[in-house]
């Protein structure tokens, strides 16, 4: 006969492991919605960033139209229409640096844009005595516009129309706001006939080298000014 006895100990079973939790898998969806939400607002701000660097104010009569050095012969041709319209007796013509000291000594006369600009507006009716050439040569922007502001309260003048290229009005609006004061009003305009694709910058080159100028010039305007090549 013969017995079944009870095992003098249960065998150890090991208790199921806890459930992993689910904080690393809701981490992992976060930080992947804020990277699909930064590409969508990265996205936006490339295909945008054309059409927002390009402003125009309202036209009106002012005291002095200036041609600001670059894209000849368009920004001139537009302030001899702005002028035939009656917009200011006065049209000025900034002056950008050149080599022409340089090949001076050389016996090699340098005509610069500023001299072709000046021939536009002559060629168009506007008269030899309406046209002034600024006299400091100018390396950027904010060179221009101080100039541009020292003048005008030199002359006792308190208005101007600035005419410059579609990409480059944001940044001449805001280098203005910060340089020349309150007591001087300032109305920026681009050509009709500019090239600038706002819409597609990226297809072109040369839309693309502007876009990037710009926004490097716009950078460096809110900081203060801390380079003064753009």
């Amino acid at each position: 006969m013969s017995f079944n006895w009870p095992p003098l100990y249960e065998p150890y079973t090991p208790p199921a492991p806890p459930p992993k939790p689910k904080r690393r898998r809701t981490g992992r969806w976060i930080a992947l919605t804020i990277f699909i939400l930064f590409l969508a607002a990265a996205a936006f701000v490339f295909l945008r960033v054309g059409q927002w660097l390009v402003v125009e104010d309202p036209l009106a009569p002012a005291d002095v139209i200036v041609v600001l050095s670059g894209e000849m012969p368009e920004r001139a041709i537009e302030a001899a229409e702005l002028y035939r319209q009656g917009m200011a007796s006065e049209v000025w013509i900034s002056q950008p640096e050149s080599p022409a000291a340089e090949l001076a000594k050389l016996n090699i006369n340098y005509l610069g844009e500023d001299f072709y600009s000046q021939k536009v507006l002559l060629a168009l009716g506007v008269p030899a005595d309406s046209i002034r050439i600024l006299d400091q040569p100018a390396a950027n922007t904010e060179a221009e516009v101080d100039e541009i502001a020292n003048d005008l309260r030199a002359d006792g003048k308190t208005s101007v129309i600035i005419v410059t290229s579609k990409p480059h009005t944001r940044r001449v609006r805001a280098i203005w706001r910060r340089r020349a004061g309150q007591d001087l009003w300032l109305i920026v305009r681009y050509p009709d006939s500019d090239p600038f694709d706002a819409a597609h910058w990226w297809r072109h080159t040369r839309d693309a080298l502007s876009v990037v100028r710009e926004v490097l010039g716009l950078l460096n305007a809110w900081a203060g000014f801390p380079s003064h090549a753009l």
